[in-house]
């Protein structure tokens, strides 16, 4: 009986050990967050119940702590918020040796915006720090259908301008895209309109149209519901160059529409 009592506490610990380093090999991995005007913290000392806290920072960085005062944490990541209330309890002789831990509770101050051709455009928090692009284009509605397939992320990230072009689609399918990146506060997500082109004269559906990846003429005039019964599969395209000037030309079926192209459907002379 000694024997498998003793080696039921081994195993106890052995499991103990292997959780503890799976969570301490998680910690390593997780990005290091920073503490902000907003964040709501809960603040432990071991073995000092009465020294719990739950607190949010305030606009200059700080929270107010029993029998110590105002605390300055803004901008220092958990481990080193933990220190400086540690070093102020001991600075102030209440405890030798605190042990102080902090828990984020939520991430109110860090926010990000989503402007353009979303649903619901504005400023969002970030309630964790692991909020991906995904997740933040799902909370302002998703793209409208007059959206691109394209969105902008700019920023910062260690001090430097951040600006890097995603595309929508591939976000979403089968595994998580490496362009899913981790979004930070002060970040701003932008849907700009999709390129369209133009379609008139002997069209069914006369009108302004969204240009869809690889889109060929006669997709074009698919869009626009096919000719007219007085309409033929002629059709006549205006382009615009860069350099401002307008171009005329009677394009192929397979030939690709452009931004801002505008086609004539001729009527046909039979």
């Amino acid at each position: 009986m000694p024997h498998l009592f003793r080696s039921a506490i081994a195993l106890v610990f052995a499991v103990c050990a292997t959780l503890a380093s799976a969570q301490n090999g998680a910690t390593a991995a997780a990005p290091e967050y920073k503490l902000g005007p907003g964040d709501a913290i809960k603040v432990q000392v071991y073995q000092n119940p009465d020294l719990t806290l739950e607190a949010r920072v305030s606009e200059g960085g700080s929270i107010s702590y029993p029998l110590v005062g105002s605390v300055p944490i803004g901008g220092m990541s958990i481990s080193q918020a933990e220190k400086k209330i540690a070093d102020a309890l001991q600075k102030k002789q209440i405890l030798k040796q605190p042990q102080v831990n902090i828990v984020l509770l939520q991430v109110r101050g860090n926010q990000v915006t989503v402007l353009g051709q979303v649903q619901r455009p504005g400023r969002f928090p970030l309630e964790t720090t692991t909020v991906r692009v995904s997740d933040m284009l799902a909370a302002a509605g998703g793209v409208t259908p007059t959206g691109d397939d394209v969105l902008v992320v700019s920023g910062t990230r260690d001090g430097q301008p951040f600006r890097k072009s995603i595309d929508i689609p591939n976000l979403f399918k089968g595994d998580r895209s490496a362009d899913d990146i981790l979004l930070q506060p002060g970040d701003t997500l932008y849907v700009n309109k999709a390129p369209t082109f133009y379609i008139y004269g002997e069209a069914q559906r006369p009108g302004t149209y969204r240009i869809e990846r690889g889109m060929t003429v006669l997709q074009a005039l698919a869009q626009g519901g096919g000719p007219t019964n007085r309409g033929s599969e002629k059709v006549r395209l205006n382009r615009t160059r860069p350099d401002g000037t307008v171009v005329q030309m009677e394009p192929r079926l397979t030939d690709p529409v452009l931004p801002g192209d505008v086609l004539f459907v001729k009527e046909s002379l039979f």
